[in-house]
């Protein structure tokens, strides 16, 4: 290895994969360019020092070929316990990354368009709560699975297979709540009267790579022409 000998070198035995073998080096920095976050940047480009990691296996679930994976930490001076998190929450990323895609297309997470920012956090809780019971409720739940999956236990069952059957759950377990009662939409605003109260807007909030705020761009109306501002010359 070109960078010597590393500084760190963990050894794991796992059940999936055999012994997980981690090579760390520490205080090395990844070439940056000028693109993405980068491509406004001024001057010469900033070393950002971190911590590669070089996991390898004995073997893989299925079957194929052990290439070693390699990894980035952003942090320094990292020792045993650290290196062994890294590479475990690197392997939990599949599991992360359907949670999220759960959350999204099939709890609804980002389809109410909510304005205040108290409102999307308890949105967020609701959706949690939502994905808290469906695990609970995977024993009473029963497996209406697709033609093309395979048959699981009750217990291992995911949370978008017990929500299918879950329609059958509520009917066998009682509410506390009571029946619903009939009701009538409101009135709403009368037609023809325009909003005289719109909206308020809240800016992302997001911190680019560069360090400076994101900000809005300035929205023009269709076919309306920039505004030109008056110019004075001075003649001499």
């Amino acid at each position: 290895m070109f960078w010597g000998c590393a500084d760190t070198e963990t050894r794991t035995d796992t059940r999936l994969y055999g012994r997980a073998t981690a090579l760390a080096w520490n205080r090395l920095h990844p070439r940056l360019q000028r693109r993405s976050a980068w491509a406004d940047w001024a001057g010469p480009m900033p070393i950002l020092e971190g911590t590669v990691i070089r996991l390898t296996v004995e073997h893989l679930p299925s079957g194929g070929v052990n290439k070693p994976v390699w990894l980035w930490w952003s942090g320094t001076d990292a020792n045993s316990d650290d290196v062994d998190h890294c590479w475990r929450m690197f392997l939990r990323r599949f599991d992360i990354e359907h949670t999220f895609r759960m959350f999204k297309q099939t709890l609804g997470w980002t389809r109410p368009l909510v304005r205040d920012p108290a409102a999307a956090d308890r949105w967020t809780w609701l959706i949690l709560t939502a994905c808290t019971q469906l695990r609970l409720s995977r024993p009473l739940a029963a497996d209406l699975r697709l033609p093309w999956e395979k048959s699981v236990a009750l217990h291992r069952l995911t949370p978008a297979r017990v929500r299918r059957g879950f329609r059958h759950i509520r009917m066998k377990t009682g509410s506390p709540a009571d029946a619903p009662k009939p009701s009538r939409p409101g009135p709403g605003r009368p037609r023809g009267l325009k909003n005289h109260h719109p909206a308020a807007h809240h800016d992302v909030g997001l911190i680019l790579a560069t360090g400076h705020p994101y900000t809005r761009p300035a929205r023009h109306k269709k076919g309306a022409k920039p505004r030109r501002t008056a110019q004075t010359s001075v003649r001499g």
